[in-house]
């Protein structure tokens, strides 16, 4: 295994420093460090983060190959300064055994680029009929801690019940996709002042606020552990805000894309801005940003979604939701918040490795630490091209538009997945 020293960089935004890097661990950190043998990298006006965490990726294999693979979306991952992604259950066939999920484990493993974490689903097909097989999957190889029929709500509230209190015995997460579905029957966007003038049937805001309302209570009344998928409104905030006051086990996050754009881009028509849930207002915005930065929502996750050609450039009815994300993140959170270093660190590291139980993941560089960083220069900017990205589908709503922030390198477990901003393999 190499050795690295990685000289003159800043570690989430402290001053300079260097980082020795031996047997996949870093070994020591402090300036002027030298190292026989020791490949050198020049991080003067870089910054160190821990290596990125996302709850939320959708990497589609198996079954939908043809949107993205285990591979391309763990390629991608890395480019954006990931070393560990938690990959959803609404593969086909869906991830609701301990036979698939081992699978998408195992894949992530060959890829060797970050480490793949699967979410089980929490109903069989994620039909929301009876609950899966959410102890085999909690004690087979891949470990699962967190269940989730994300694209689905677990809308039974006997069933999520059940849910909570099975998962508490081992400490696992509920990860609930919060849409009421009798109040966003024919949704194609929010409802509101513009799907009003465009004439398109509006997803209200309180179809999510309405089931996180009801799953903080069940999650208080059994004590579990419940977590919030894409949050998207400021009532959600609200009702987020008062759960964490009263102590309630529950985390939330929010996607980069609900930080950044409103439902006013559905004024194109461009079904690359149809996304569930979906788009929302400045106010939303607002309220998001302000949620995250004082910790009632806790993680900024992607809900990277990957989608064939021909189901997103079609007609904005018949196009599926969902947006690219891995690529993007960290400079949509640059563009949000600038450089709050340390903010971003727990937003997009330590807390998402704290959530999903992953050792080893979300811990800034110091000795005796594994070695999963990413290396990020602030000064860039960079235009992004859809066709220049690793992932298999081009369904990015940030096309050509400049975005801050670079990923310079990715090292998981002291190996570089990224150098120079190229995947290694």
């Amino acid at each position: 295994m190499t050795t690295y020293l990685i000289s003159n960089v800043s570690v989430v935004g402290g001053e300079p420093t260097d980082l020795l890097i031996r047997d996949g661990v870093v070994v020591e950190v402090g300036a002027g460090l030298a190292a026989a043998g020791a490949t050198v990298l020049d991080a003067t006006g870089l910054v160190a983060l821990p290596g990125l965490v996302d709850l939320h990726t959708h990497l589609r294999e198996p079954g939908r190959e043809d949107a993205e693979t285990v591979e391309s979306g763990s390629r991608a991952a890395a480019l954006g300064g990931y070393t560990a992604v938690c990959a959803m259950a609404n593969t086909s066939p869906v991830a609701d055994t301990a036979g698939v999920v081992e699978q998408v484990w195992r894949l992530g493993r060959e890829a060797g680029l970050v480490d793949v974490q699967p979410i089980g689903a929490v109903t069989v097909g994620l039909a929301g009929e009876r609950l899966a097989e959410l102890g085999a999957m909690a004690d087979s190889a891949a470990g699962v801690q967190i269940f989730s029929d994300d694209g689905h709500c677990v809308a039974d509230p006997r069933l999520m019940r059940r849910a909570l209190e099975y998962v508490k015995a081992f400490d696992g997460v509920i990860a609930q996709h919060a849409e009421e579905p009798r109040l966003t029957e024919g949704a194609q966007m929010h409802e509101g002042e513009v799907s009003t003038r465009l004439g398109l049937t509006g997803w209200p805001a309180v179809a999510e606020e309405a089931i996180i309302a009801r799953d903080v209570l069940l999650a208080e009344h059994v004590g579990s552990r419940l977590h919030v998928c894409h949050v998207s409104t400021a009532g959600s905030v609200e009702v987020l805000r008062q759960a964490k006051a009263r102590g309630v086990r529950v985390t939330a996050e929010v996607t980069p894309h609900h930080l950044l754009l409103t439902d006013e881009r559905a004024q194109t028509y461009d079904p690359v801005f149809k996304v569930n849930p979906p788009l929302r207002t400045a106010a939303d915005i607002a309220a998001l940003r302000e949620a995250l930065a004082d910790g009632v929502i806790d993680v900024i996750a992607t809900d990277h979604a990957p989608h064939a050609v021909e189901d997103k450039e079609c007609e904005w009815a018949y196009a599926r939701p969902g947006m690219l994300g891995l690529e993007t993140a960290l400079s949509i959170a640059l563009d949000v918040f600038g450089p709050r270093w340390d903010l971003i660190a727990e937003r997009m590291s330590r807390t998402p490795a704290r959530i999903a139980g992953l050792d080893g993941h979300g811990l800034d560089p110091a000795p005796g630490v594994p070695a999963n960083l990413t290396l990020v220069d602030p000064a860039a900017r960079r235009v992004i091209e859809p066709a220049e990205l690793a992932s298999r589908s081009r369904n990015t709503p940030y096309a050509r538009m400049t975005l801050p922030g670079r990923i310079v390198a990715t090292f998981l477990r002291g190996e570089p997945t990224v150098l120079d901003g190229k995947a290694v393999k």
